[in-house]
């Protein structure tokens, strides 16, 4: 018997999702299995059975497996419940007794990006969007931050896909000027929301990627136009791609 045929069952799950988890694309079950040395129909078992309850998910021509909605869930789960959350927080109030607006820390997630975490402003006129709110791609600073992360083509299928619904009349409803917008995003690191989720609301995000450079959330600035002008959001970016440099060292400390 081999060492990776002794490994227990339940440890062979968690072993898939550490995998799949590393990865930065789908991957078919030999693939998984080339780090485990498994046989061939427990690995198919054991992602069938991933599937069935709803933590991998099987997309594409090829059929190849990804994490799904209750996999994010629970690592986002486990990250807010962590110390992490804690030095992740303290950055952001930094942040937001720097710009005194109301700073966000959002994740996507299956049908929009979710506001995880957030300093309100102490202005007692301002944009609500409470914690746990869930927003469109298309049209917001995180979401559109969170597009550009992508590879071109994973970004062109996926804008293709997305109901692109008006907003304002400033929310770009036509997918190639969504997609020029997302290219310029992905050379400048940073995206704005020109009052195209909500009419007199401005924002600007950036990107939280991990050690690999891969996005994991966006770090965003929003208030109200009688407050701040693009101009002035413009001028915060350094500031938070600052503070997104120190959310990555806390949440992913060298060792």
């Amino acid at each position: 018997m081999s060492e990776h045929d002794r490994i227990p069952t339940n440890l062979r799950t968690l072993l898939i999702l550490e995998i799949l988890g590393r990865s930065d694309r789908p991957m078919t079950a030999t693939e998984i299995n080339e780090d485990l040395g498994l046989p061939k129909q427990t690995v198919h078992r054991l992602c069938a059975t991933l599937v069935e309850t709803g933590f991998l998910t099987r997309q594409g021509p090829d059929r190849r497996y990804q994490v799904a909605r209750r996999l994010r869930e629970m690592g986002a789960g486990l990250i807010h419940s962590s110390r992490d959350h804690i030095a992740r927080h303290q950055v952001l109030l930094e942040v937001s007794a720097e710009v005194r607006e109301t700073v966000n820390y959002v994740v996507p997630e299956d049908t929009g990006m979710r506001y995880l975490d957030r300093v309100e402003t102490d202005w007692p006129f301002r944009v609500q969007l409470p914690v746990g709110t869930n927003v469109p791609f298309h049209c917001t600073a995180s979401g559109k931050c969170f597009l550009a992360s992508l590879a071109p083509e994973a970004r062109a299928r996926f804008v293709s896909a997305l109901p692109l619904k008006q907003m304002t009349t400033a929310t770009l409803t036509d997918p190639d000027a969504l997609l020029a917008e997302l290219a310029e995003i992905a050379a400048v690191d940073y995206s704005l929301d020109r009052e195209e989720f909500i009419e007199g609301m401005v924002a600007i995000a950036v990107p939280v990627t991990d050690p690999q450079g891969r996005f994991i959330a966006a770090l965003a600035v929003h208030g109200p136009t009688q407050r701040i002008s693009l101009e002035a959001a413009i001028d915060r970016k350094e500031l938070l791609q600052t503070a997104a440099a120190r959310l990555r060292e806390a949440l992913f400390p060298a060792t």
